[in-house]
């Protein structure tokens, strides 16, 4: 098909994108055309008699293809090559990029145990198909239609994504387009995943390549006075449930995989009078449908036991290394290299230690662990005294340096954190590091700015280049991000619970909340030589 026709009788260049097909000297000039190509195709006059030729793509190249008129029953105009070779002219080369992502999503399939193949046409109807780039064969009759759209496409993109989309649903093909533009990935015609534009020789190796834009974690919540998010409906607090969905980064294989087995499926939100289509777990997705059927679906809170008589929080007291010993190496987790940017690990909870009586000595700076904490050598024991006993070494979960940060003024005795004030204090923790995590990737300035040089005094700091500025999405992220931390802080601070703490006691128990739920830094980690 093709846009711009010549036609050889009236000696007029047709422009079928525009209403009046670029003449506006003649009325209602499309029927007048497609009427008289209808009698000759009834009459069984030739195509190539009919005086309609291509002017585009097939003109430029210096090659006659003759053509014939069509109208959608969505009233769509087309102009339609008469050999399919001409049809063949107007379609571009693919990309490097492209085949890249096509090998990749059938290697990542079949290291999944599932089979597919490039280029698969679906019948649909008589005399029509469906074209998919990559179509992969999971579990249970499941079909995951791929469809990869990069940078070197239009600017508007596909405008039949759609319209494909729907027809690939009805062949019970699941669509998956996957692009690496942002104006793309904003689309809402159907579910898109985006990842960073890369070359084709990153995307075919082997290696982590993320997705990240198009899957969701679903958060749901109760519209009370805890709540963090304000009411999607406008009212003060409506004591519902609601549900936000949060932007997360995933593994471009393991969606490829998890979309086969059914793990990840995609969902449509209805956000006021938008739909957004993205992709969740398979449980969000139950558990969003039981949401909007009515069903109550959050967990209860649990029974405070007042008989208990170990508190559930984590414990703070932690022995040190006893004179003479160093303390032990940490050995990374396995799979910490794995970490999403911009999320955090949070320290898990200890092992139960044995009761710690160390006797006390000043100490010359709070984060001087090294400290003796007694005037006898390991070992050795005063007149009458017992041996002292070996001190438990600092769990690994736990590492020295994490532990210097804190005072150890502060008070030993651990409130009894309520598990909701727990889980306000970790999220603002994250919030506050993906916050400056991403600070860290913008511009230097806001607005363009000029850069300048150092000058000889201050050369070793190197010149400051050009800043482009902060663009619109960029600045509806940081104002986003802000608006959390701000939501996120009030509602730990106007907790109901800092009112049965004794004044005296608000500042301690303040910073053991924020140590107890700390996550633990990167750099804090030490590699096991």
């Amino acid at each position: 098909m093709a846009n711009i026709v010549w036609h050889t009788t009236y000696r007029l260049l047709l422009d079928l994108k525009q209403e009046d097909l670029g003449h506006e000297n003649f009325d209602d000039l499309w029927n007048f055309l497609y009427k008289a190509d209808r009698m000759a195709a009834q009459r069984n006059v030739p195509v190539s008699e009919r005086g309609l030729q291509c002017g585009g793509v097939c003109k430029d190249a210096g090659v006659v293809a003759w053509m014939y008129l069509r109208q959608q029953a969505n009233g769509r105009r087309e102009a339609v090559h008469e050999r399919k070779e001409d049809e063949e002219r107007h379609k571009a080369p693919m990309s490097d990029e492209h085949k890249a992502y096509q090998e990749r999503i059938l290697r990542a399939a079949e290291e999944g145990g599932f089979h597919g193949d490039c280029e698969v046409r679906t019948p649909v109807g008589r005399s029509s198909f469906i074209q998919t780039d990559t179509l992969i064969e999971g579990e249970g009759g499941r079909r995951i239609g791929w469809e990869v759209q990069l940078s070197s496409a239009g600017f508007d993109g596909p405008a039949s994504v759609k319209s494909r989309a729907a027809k690939a649903a009805k062949r019970g093909i699941t669509p998956a387009w996957h692009t690496d533009r942002a104006d793309y990935a904003r689309r809402s015609d159907t579910q898109w995943t985006r990842s960073n534009n890369l070359p084709a020789h990153v995307i075919a190796k082997i290696g982590d390549l993320r997705v990240i834009s198009g899957y969701r974690a679903l958060d749901f919540w109760v519209c009370d006075l805890r709540a963090v998010y304000p009411c999607p409906d406008g009212v003060r607090r409506c004591g519902k449930p609601h549900v936000t969905p949060k932007p997360r980064d995933v593994l471009f294989d393991d969606l490829v995989r998890r979309t086969a087995a059914g793990t990840i499926v995609p969902v449509e939100y209805l956000r006021g009078a938008k739909v957004d289509r993205f992709w969740v777990t398979d449980a969000d997705r139950d558990r969003l449908a039981e949401l909007q059927a009515g069903v109550i679906i959050l967990p209860p809170t649990q029974p405070d036991d007042s008989s208990s008589k170990t508190s559930p929080n984590l414990p703070t007291c932690r022995p040190t290394a006893i004179l003479g010993e160093s303390a032990p190496a940490v050995i990374v987790a396995s799979d910490a290299t794995a970490l999403i940017p911009q999320q955090r690990a949070f320290a898990p909870a200890p092992p139960p230690v044995e009761a710690f009586d160390p006797v006390p000595q000043p100490l010359s700076h709070p984060a001087v662990l090294s400290t003796p904490l007694s005037p006898l050598s390991p070992g050795e024991a005063g007149p009458g005294e017992p041996e002292p006993e070996q001190a438990t070494p600092p769990s690994a979960d736990f590492p020295t340096e994490i532990e210097q940060v804190y005072d150890p003024g502060v008070t030993t005795t651990v409130p009894a954190f309520p598990d909701d004030l727990l889980h306000l204090q970790e999220r603002l923790h994250r919030a506050h590091a993906e916050h400056r995590a991403y600070l860290a990737e913008l511009p230097w300035s806001v607005e363009p700015m000029a850069g300048w040089a150092r000058g000889e005094r201050f050369s070793h700091r190197g010149d400051v280049p050009d800043s482009p500025g902060w663009s619109d999405e960029q600045k509806e992220t940081v104002d986003r991000m802000r608006a959390e931390l701000r939501e996120l802080s009030t509602a730990v601070v106007d907790h109901p619970y800092w009112a049965t703490v004794p004044r005296e006691d608000l500042v301690n128990a303040r910073m053991q909340l924020k140590k107890q739920t700390r996550p633990v830094e990167p750099d804090d980690v030490i590699e096991a030589a």
